[in-house]
């Protein structure tokens, strides 16, 4: 048997803000045992890969990582695990192939990490995909910077888009018991900002209670004294009900913003991704939310190029970015993935199509989202500091209207800003996509 507490461990995580927890999770477990931990690829001796495969760009990122890491090696290196969803669903295709891992473990296998481990130090290589039961844990290692965290409330989906591989990954739709995540967000220590996260949150416990359940765990990470504010990422727009645009409404903190992927505008493209609104009733959610919460800001994100979209139906989509005003969007070209229904749709639309029609809809989007934040020149907007920029020239933070990584920023002058604290900054420049400015007391 390897002593284990005496390697250090290396993590790389790819993909999305689920993934990172479940990255920060095995992490926890890593220390729990007694490793060290390293934030020093070079130094590292055992190094995680958690990797992403939900599209063909993913998995190509993943694949690359793990040969580029292999390069360690030659110094302190001796093994490279890969986790998470690229071994989940295609460990019969990588495992021969990928040589340059040691060790695979899917997204429900990090209770067989130290076991898995051992057996590639003794035999050479280990695959355990599928051979794992893991249950909920609360401990994190956090990666993203103290002042927010994410919170992995569900896993997996119900929802059958025609183009997601997300079930076959993940699994059918299931939630964390309310008790148990209230546990886990208060572990967390002061956080400003608690970013609530699933496939779906707005599914929440309709399968372990039988109803949904959102708004009860909102309130109950609220009444916490160590969190600040909850923001949410990924409401199904059918699943938005008065009862959650009341709470957004009317708990002060939780902020006013919710990221709604509608994926497109139109009904025909709409019904062959299984997608269950129309362009109408989008328009009427979003007018909705905006009367109802007021200042509310509404995030999305839209697929280009889905098979048998036409020119018109692309143009149209354009047409109700106009008409939506959304604050914040994200465009991605259709991506062909083999065992989704979509894979096997006439009218697939060729690559420069797709990248031309994305180009298109950014820049619509850029329009709507310079005018909008031009809008805010000569008014003050009270900002979250997530640090100092690169270059020393000032602060860098977000507005309510933006959630991290995926949004726009404010950079701001000041003569001093900690990190997670707020301040009022005076915008005096916009472009289309940040806000600049200072604090009142800058230059004094």
């Amino acid at each position: 048997m390897i002593d284990l507490t005496r390697k250090k461990f290396g993590l790389i995580s790819l993909g999305c803000d689920k993934n990172r927890v479940d990255a920060e999770k095995l992490l926890a477990r890593i220390r729990a045992r007694g490793c060290k931990i390293t934030n020093d690829i070079g130094e590292a001796q055992v190094l995680v890969v958690n990797t992403c495969s939900f599209l063909a760009d993913a998995r190509k990122e993943a694949i690359e990582t793990i040969i580029e890491s292999a390069a360690y090696k030659r110094g302190k290196l001796e093994k490279i695990v890969v986790t998470g969803c690229l071994p989940q669903k295609f460990i019969g295709e990588i495992y021969d192939e990928l040589t340059e891992a040691d060790v695979f473990l899917g997204t429900y296998d990090y209770d067989m990490f130290f076991d898995a481990l051992q057996e590639a130090y003794a035999k050479g290589r280990s695959n355990r995909v599928c051979g794992g039961n893991d249950a909920f844990s609360r401990e994190r290692v956090l990666t993203t910077p103290l002042h927010y965290a994410y919170l992995k409330i569900a896993d997996g989906c119900n929802n059958k888009c025609t183009y997601c591989l997300i079930p076959k990954i993940r699994g059918a739709y299931f939630s964390y018991p309310q008790e148990e995540l209230v546990k886990e967000a208060s572990a967390l220590g002061e956080i400003a900002e608690l970013i609530l996260v699933a496939q779906d949150v707005t599914r929440y416990g309709t399968d372990i209670y039988g109803e949904k359940r959102l708004c009860s765990l909102i309130g109950a990470l609220t009444a916490l004294d160590n969190i600040g504010s909850v923001r949410l990422l990924y409401c199904y727009p059918e699943m938005i009900d008065d009862d959650l645009i009341a709470v957004i409404r009317d708990d002060p903190k939780v902020i006013k913003y919710l990221d709604v992927p509608l994926q497109h505008s139109e009904d025909g493209v709409l019904k062959r991704m299984n997608r269950k609104g129309t362009r109408q009733s989008y328009l009427g959610l979003i007018k909705k939310l905006r009367e109802e919460i007021p200042g509310v800001a509404v995030r999305s994100t839209f697929i280009c190029g889905f098979p048998g979209e036409t020119e018109e139906e692309s143009a149209a989509l354009g047409s109700f970015l106009r008409e939506a005003k959304l604050d914040n969007c994200g465009f991605f070209a259709y991506s062909r993935e083999e065992g989704t229904p979509a894979y096997k749709l006439k009218g697939q639309v060729p690559a420069a199509v797709k990248k031309r029609r994305v180009r298109a809809m950014y820049a619509v989007q850029r329009e709507i989202s310079l005018e909008r934040l031009n809008g805010y020149i000569g008014k003050k907007l009270r900002v979250l500091c997530d640090g100092v920029c690169e270059d020393g020239s000032g602060f860098f933070g977000r507005a309510y209207f933006s959630a991290p990584d995926i949004d726009g920023k404010v950079f701001f002058n000041a003569p001093f800003a900690e990190q997670g604290k707020y301040y009022d900054v005076c915008i005096e420049d916009a472009d289309s996509y940040n806000l600049y400015g200072r604090t009142e007391d800058y230059g004094q």
